[in-house]
């Protein structure tokens, strides 16, 4: 038998080697980005508690929302909080205003076991092409001015100030389209490596996005497989490195645009990556599980790209649908969330890329709107036609109708399913109200669920405050009218 001695010696070394298990198992974490462009919202108390049994520690934010940043307090998530597009101009010209908001976001929440707040966001993919030009002398001023005031503040060695970036602000030419040929755009290159080295100035990150999707989406001639990270497609020879999936060619693109300017070293966190359910012929639930799951077994693997070794840093885009996004650039945008829109997982991921069938956790106690569909009726007057095609376009552009899509999980659906599936997302977008179901006497509300296998007609997360306020109310007409019954009572006794 040991002695109490020996045990400790053989327990002392096991608890510090848990200890650093543990910590690596931290370290090889993916992000995800939370947008809140949704009609009906979960509570940010509810997302960060699922957030939390799902093992996420990092999450990426497109604005400085109070509630959610009070939901954050002292869950140890790391953030990176982001300044919106539009306030680039006047954060260039107003060191002032840059001080403001970061006093009013950052610094009164950085304190102990307050918001682990790493990183702020300098506006989102200012340098996007379909923006022409908008941002682009904006973004670096404003950038300096937020570092300054962080740095002003006392938070420079914790918190860094960057720029995410679109992956189309480099690339490589026609003539040689492999990654070693890639470099920065020209016409904003002088531009780009002035970040890059105030970036790296301050040991902060370059941020990219990185949508291997809309390759596909954007080229009938992509090939599929390549979108993958276990495609079958023919491997794509650079010198002596080949590349088997775009991800990896798009990555180490930019990590030759860097290394011809300069910083071969520097730091790269994607920020962006992910793939839709809905939306697109290629937006469905099973492509959507391969990518991601690929993905978070690639990025924690260790084994990085063929011309930069080591983990990668990803943010998955995103966490939860949201189904009020502009859909400009196609229907699948409001279908990026790895979780519905009610916060139930979409499909198995194992967010620790071990291989493991894990499902994830769902956000527990949601409250729903009645269940009550607003349907086509089954026999409309004769000429309905004639106004039947109007309400359908105006019931989808009042709410969300991508699911109706060609490719889409409801493309099946008949022209009446396509009238009552429209006819219902108005009705749940407008919080059931009796008046939002007629559609020139079209309309009638069903109890019967109109959902098939493949298409699913929603009801709407019920706002708590919204519930309470109406069975308040509902009390106070009842007191009123038992009231008025006593009073009643008296007079003719």
């Amino acid at each position: 038998m040991m002695s109490g001695a020996g045990c400790r010696h053989i327990l002392i070394p096991g608890i510090i080697a848990l200890v650093f298990i543990t910590m690596a198992q931290r370290c090889l974490s993916v992000g995800v980005n939370w947008g809140t462009m949704a009609s009906h919202q979960l509570s940010p108390e509810s997302v960060v508690k699922m957030l939390k049994e799902n093992g996420f520690d990092k999450v990426k934010l497109f604005e400085a929302d109070e509630k959610i940043l009070n939901a954050l307090i002292g869950s140890d998530i790391e953030v990176m909080l982001a300044i919106p597009n539009y306030m680039l101009q006047d954060m260039s010209t107003d060191p002032g205003m840059a001080a403001s908001w970061i006093d009013a976001n950052v610094s009164a929440y950085a304190y102990t076991r307050g918001v682990k707040i790493r990183y702020v966001a300098v506006g989102n993919e200012p340098f996007l092409q379909t923006y022409n030009g908008t941002y682009l002398h904006s973004t670096f001023p404003a950038l300096r001015n937020v570092q300054e005031a962080i740095n002003h503040a006392g938070l420079g060695p914790e918190v860094k100030a960057v720029v995410p970036l679109n992956a189309d602000i480099y690339y490589s030419p026609d003539s040689n389209p492999v990654p070693s040929a890639g470099d920065f755009r020209p016409e904003i290159r002088d531009l780009a490596i002035q970040i890059v080295q105030y970036l790296d100035s301050n040991d902060a990150p370059f941020v990219v996005n990185i949508y291997p999707f809309l390759s596909l989406y954007e080229n009938d001639y992509f090939p599929l497989e390549y979108a993958f990270f276990n495609g079958s497609n023919k491997p794509m020879k650079d010198g002596e490195y080949l590349y088997t999936n775009v991800f990896d060619a798009n990555f180490d693109t930019l990590a030759w645009s860097l290394k011809k300017a300069g910083f071969p070293n520097m730091k790269i966190i994607v920020g962006e990556v992910g793939w839709p359910t809905d939306g697109d012929k290629n937006a469905n639930i099973d492509n959507a599980k391969r990518f991601n799951q690929g993905l978070i077994q690639h990025a924690l693997s260790g084994e990085g790209t063929p011309a930069r070794k080591g983990k990668i840093d990803v943010c998955l885009f995103s966490l939860i649908d949201e189904n009020i996004k502009s859909i400009a650039p196609g229907n699948f945008e409001r279908h990026w969330g790895i979780f519905e829109f009610d916060g139930k997982p979409k499909y198995e991921l194992d967010l620790s890329g071990q291989k493991k069938h894990k499902s994830l956790v769902a956000i527990q106690g949601v409250n729903y709107m009645h269940k009550r569909w607003c349907i086509l009726k089954p026999h409309p007057q004769k000429d309905a036609q004639t106004y039947l095609a109007k309400s359908v376009d105006y019931a989808c552009s009042l709410s969300d109708c991508t699911a109706l899509g060609y490719g889409s999980s409801c493309n099946h659906l008949s022209a009446q399913g396509n009238a009552s599936y429209a006819f219902n997302m108005y009705y749940q977008f407008k919080n059931q109200n009796s008046l939002d179901c007629d559609f020139e006497g079209l309309a009638t509300v069903t109890h019967k669920d109109p959902s098939d296998d493949k298409c699913h007609f929603p009801l709407m997360i019920a706002d708590g405050r919204r519930v309470m306020l109406l069975h308040k109310n509902l009390v106070y007409i009842v007191l009123a009218i038992l009231q008025g019954f006593l009073v009643v009572l008296l007079l003719v006794s």
